[in-house]
Formats: C-alpha cells, structure tokens, sequence
C-alpha cells in the first residue's frame, strides 16, 4: 500500500502572465498561491498543461516551481509537472523540482514521437530510478496520442517511487481493470471534473482540477462528501457544476479557465501563442455558466 501525496482537491494552477510582456507575474502567482490555501486546496500542481508549460523554457519552468514550493510554505502539497516527449529532460525538470523541495511530481506520457507500452514501461522506471521523489503518471489521451494499458499500470505499481497516475483518460474499463490489478499499490486521481465523482465512488483518492482554480472550496468540498460517503450529495453538487465543467473544456484547455479568471477580475493575463482569446459564441456560453453556479462577473 502507498500513502498517496495528497487526497481530496488538487488544483492544476494557471500561470499569470503580464497583458504586454507575456512574462510571468510573480506578485500574482502569490496572490492565486494564496487563494487556493485559504480555499482548502490539498495540493498545486505548477508547470502542468493548465499552467501553459508547453510553452515556458527550461530555466523559467524551474524558476516558477521554486518560487511556489517556496512560497506556499508547506501549506499545501506542492507538485511539479515535469513531463516531456524527451526523458533526459524529464530528469532535469525533476532533478530540479526535487532540489526546490516539491512533494511530488506529475510526468505525462510522451507526445509526438509517442513510444510503446514497453516504451512507457522504460521512460517512467529511468526518471523514477534516478530521482528519489515521488512520482504521479498523467495519462492523457487527448492530447499524446498514446495512453498507459492497465498492465503498464500493473508494472509501474511496482516501483516504489511511482505513486500513482493521473487518469484522464476518460475510460472507465481503464480505470476499474487499473483498480482491480493495482488495488492500492497505485493512488488515482480523476484528472477530469466531471468524473471526479464515480471515479472516487471506485476509490480514487480525488481530484486534479482545472476548475478548482475559480472554485477551490467547492471542488475541495466535493472530495469531501466523496471521502464521507455521501455521493447523493456529492452528485447533486456536481450536477449543479456540470455545465461550467464542461464549459470550461469548450476550447482547449486553459483558455477557457483563464478567460473566466479574467472575467472574475483575476487578471491572471492572456495566454502565449499559439493559444488565442475565446470565439465570441463560446465566450458567450461560458459567461452563462458561471452566472447560473452564482459567480459574480466584473462589469
């Protein structure tokens, strides 16, 4: 049995960026650091898809992860993304992130030149070997063309320094045959809002969320009636929420997300090309959704 990092909410943070320059802004950074602690967020994620790291170098990608493993100040668990197409620069990022004093770091399945099951078996055990923390899986389909199988699963349990995976792959097989061969030698987390709440009704250990970034509490409180037992409670809470979760995936993620911050006043900045401002229709429907869960939009 492994004790995962974190359980309940974990919010997949945006990176702010200054409107002009594109650079990142620190002072803001604080500022979403600090809300999603005061939210009861059990851990960031900083450098993930949703925080732009496609598109951050190296060195300021190390930069960012230190500055918040720093600044939050353990109040919540920190984790670093650190995957890449290229396993030497998996090393490096999680060399890196481990020195900065991260609890954990989140390595996606290699995009692009993509690898076999045998491949992904080979890319995670050569990080997990040689960087003594823990790691979390990120199977995401969508967007690598190439997913984990529920005996790849089966083999990275067994390694003591993978932790777990984030399941975003959206296939419930998946993840039951994962559960059934893994049990609790392998921690899950949704990595999908929407399937927060079956996933953990089948023993998932919670959530890493994009929308928690605008509803901390309510994701954190959704965990919550999970972790208790109450999912009739926690079903009409999520069926509440299920329009805006979707909303906030009607363009590629995190444009929708950060599009919505903006609209809450939270001037987290735009985004780094190629990622461009919402199609006015989409913008339209995402405004709709966050005023129908009580969100108040700046004028």
């Amino acid at each position: 049995m492994k004790t995962p990092i974190f359980t309940g909410s974990a919010t997949a943070i945006v990176t702010p960026f200054y409107k002009d320059t594109k650079e990142i802004n620190y002072d803001k950074m604080a500022e979403l650091i600090d809300m999603q602690a005061a939210g009861g967020t059990a851990a960031i994620v900083v450098c993930g898809t949703t925080g732009e790291n496609a598109t951050q170098p190296v060195d300021e990608h190390e930069k960012l992860v230190d500055f918040c493993t720093k600044y939050n100040k353990g109040r919540m668990k920190v984790i670093a993304g650190v995957g890449s197409n290229d396993t030497m620069t998996s090393i490096r990022l999680a060399t890196s992130a481990k020195a900065s004093g991260v609890d954990g770091v989140l390595m996606v399945t290699p995009y692009y030149n993509k690898t076999t099951q045998k491949g992904l078996v080979a890319h995670f055990t050569y990080v997990a070997d040689r960087v003594d923390v823990p790691l979390i899986v990120y199977n995401v389909p969508s967007r690598t063309s190439i997913g984990c199988t529920a005996e790849t699963y089966k083999i990275l349990s067994e390694h003591p320094n993978i932790n777990g995976v984030k399941e975003a792959s959206g296939d419930f097989s998946l993840f039951a045959r994962t559960r059934a061969l893994c049990g609790d030698d392998l921690n899950i987390w949704s990595g999908n809002d929407d399937n927060t709440v079956p996933m953990m009704a089948l023993g998932a250990k919670g959530v890493i969320s994009v929308a928690s970034n605008i509803l901390p509490r309510r994701l954190a409180d959704l965990c919550d009636l999970c972790f208790k037992g109450d999912f009739k409670a926690a079903s009409e809470l999520y069926f509440k929420h299920a329009e805006l979760f979707a909303n906030l995936f009607i363009e590629v993620n995190p444009i929708p997300v950060k599009t919505a911050m903006n609209l809450m006043g939270m001037e987290v900045g735009e985004f780094r090309l190629p990622l461009v401002d919402m199609a006015p229709e989409n913008l339209a429907k995402l405004r709709r959704s966050l005023e129908g869960v009580g969100i108040e939009l700046k004028k």
